[in-house]
């Protein structure tokens, strides 16, 4: 091979090598060569010594056996090319490490070109046709402008392989995070979860933000920007005015974004305009180590059209979870004889079962019960726990003195009334909604724990768990509240005496789910 008059045109050939990088280095393409002949190591490397293809320069890997290669090969997952010599510790040791990379490896991509001193042990037309590589070189063909040439080539096949396979996995990746995204019940869940999956799309980030246009934007005012969600950096900023916490610079990309409503694509950065069907305005702030090449662009804009009907999908479910928790509570306080000008007591009880749930989530508690669709129903369903009351005399709920037996009678079947009601209303619908869970609430949530509870006498976890919760929720919110005959006791007191009564009118592991919580629950 060296002593071909071809050695030194590789040398002197510029169309492989291109411009030299500027800047940060450029990664490098990874060959291999396995040979067991040290002197063919070393004239490969001489001849490629100063190869580059695209700016990017080459580096070797050196193994001298097929089981060395192994080696590599388990620790090495971005080898571009193999020069794979046949006849190492065995006359067929090349021919089984193709194998090997191919079936068990399972690796398609790596380009092997097989060079061989002696073709007569492996013909030529039986290896093509019996192993998948790439290229076929007796050592005595393959001069320097022939392996450059052949370099090259097998790099621009790589080079086309792997984009096709970035591609695809990155529309994996979309479809993945799509899914995962459109479950998300809360815009800023939605919203964080949109900064995680780019970043993980592009491999790029931490530093993201996205933000919101709540007003008009235009010639450079910054009114009516906030910022919806942000990761790294600019995690702290949620629901911040864009202006008062924003760098100047990433602001003014932000509003520049905006303004022009497209992409822009900075060395550094990148700013992408999300525009919902019903017009709703986002922009995405990406901090990149690397420009984004062609294909992330790509896989941006198939991501962002695909994410921007959840947006809207989203804020049309919060409005309609508002308008739905507003009905609840109105319905609830018009049963229960309450003044209906005033939502909080209602939805503070809603709350503090949310809270206690998503608690014993954490904790593992209940798994095959207690998911998120179940911790977004539970406060809703806590709202009508008291809908039976709408039966019963409001004279009595307002006396202020002890209730005699036939009063306390009357009282006690509400329970029973509320339950039959949601039932039956619960009935309209298919799948299982708060509705259901209202109905077991209303129905259980006076029983008790030791089983002296009303009205069925139910007793530990024969009780349905959302009427547990709730009876812990509304003995708290109860106890922490003004009433006729009594005034509210404090936080600390109110906690004393359901732990005082866990076991015999609480289930224990709710009354400690709602101690672990009992900072966020005096918050209300």
């Amino acid at each position: 091979m060296t002593n071909s008059d071809d050695d030194l045109l590789f040398l002197d050939d510029q169309d492989g090598r291109g411009d030299k990088p500027t800047g940060a280095p450029s990664p490098r393409w990874k060959m291999m060569i396995v040979d067991d002949e040290p002197e063919v190591h070393s004239i490969t490397k001489l001849v490629l010594a100063d190869f580059a293809y695209k700016g990017r320069p080459a580096q070797f890997l050196s193994a001298y056996s097929a089981a060395e290669a192994k080696e590599i090969l388990a620790r090495e997952e971005d080898i571009a090319i193999i020069l794979l010599d046949v006849v190492m510790e065995t006359d067929d040791a090349g021919l089984k490490l193709v194998h090997h990379i191919r079936e068990e490896l399972k690796n398609r991509h790596v380009r092997i070109i097989l060079r061989t001193g002696q073709p007569g042990q492996a013909p030529e037309r039986a290896v093509i046709l019996d192993y998948d590589i790439n290229d076929y070189k007796a050592k005595t063909q393959l001069t320097a402008q022939q392996l450059f040439t052949t370099t090259v080539a097998a790099l621009r096949s790589y080079e086309d392989i792997m984009a096709i396979e970035t591609n695809r996995r990155g529309l994996e990746k979309i479809i993945e995070a799509s899914s995962s995204l459109f479950k998300a019940r809360s815009m800023k869940l939605f919203a964080a979860g949109v900064l995680t999956q780019l970043s993980a799309i592009l491999g790029v980030g931490p530093d993201a933000i996205l933000c919101v246009q709540r007003g008009p934007v235009m010639g450079g005012t910054t009114d009516g920007i906030y910022v919806l969600a942000g990761s790294g950096r600019f995690e702290s900023l949620i629901n911040e005015p864009a202006t008062e916490h924003i760098d100047r610079d990433v602001l003014g990309s932000v509003l520049k974004c905006m303004e022009h409503r497209r992409n822009f694509y900075e060395p550094d950065h990148c700013t992408l305009y999300i525009r919902t069907p019903n017009l709703r305005e986002n922009v995405v702030y990406l901090r990149s180590d690397r420009p984004l090449s062609e294909l992330d662009r790509q896989l941006i804009e198939v991501f962002c059209g695909k994410i921007s009907v959840g947006f809207d999908n989203l804020y049309m479910y919060e409005q309609l979870r508002k308008a739905q928790e507003g009905t609840l509570v109105l319905l609830a306080d018009v049963a229960e004889g309450r003044d209906a000008s005033r939502a909080e007591p209602t939805l503070r009880i809603a709350g503090i079962a949310e809270r206690i749930a998503r608690r014993l989530q954490a904790e593992g508690r209940h798994p095959d019960i207690i998911d998120e669709a179940f911790i977004e129903l539970i406060g809703l369903a806590c709202i009508m726990h008291d809908v039976g009351n709408a039966h019963v005399d409001p004279a009595i709920l307002g006396k202020a003195g002890a209730l005699d037996a036939t009063e306390r009678a009357a009282m006690q079947a509400h329970a029973g009334a509320g339950g039959e009601l949601l039932e039956r209303v619960s009935r309209l619908t298919e799948c299982r909604t708060h509705l259901h869970l209202g109905a077991e609430i209303a129905r259980h949530h006076h029983e008790a724990w030791d089983g002296s509870g009303y009205p069925a006498g139910l007793a530990g976890e024969a009780i349905p768990l959302p009427a547990r919760i709730a009876a812990v929720a509304d003995a708290y919110d109860a106890m922490t509240s003004a009433r006729p005959h009594r005034p509210a006791m404090e936080h600390a007191a109110a906690l004393a005496e359901i732990r005082r009564l866990a076991g015999v009118r609480y289930d224990p592991v709710v009354v400690d789910a709602l101690v672990a919580v009992a900072d966020e629950v005096a918050a209300f």
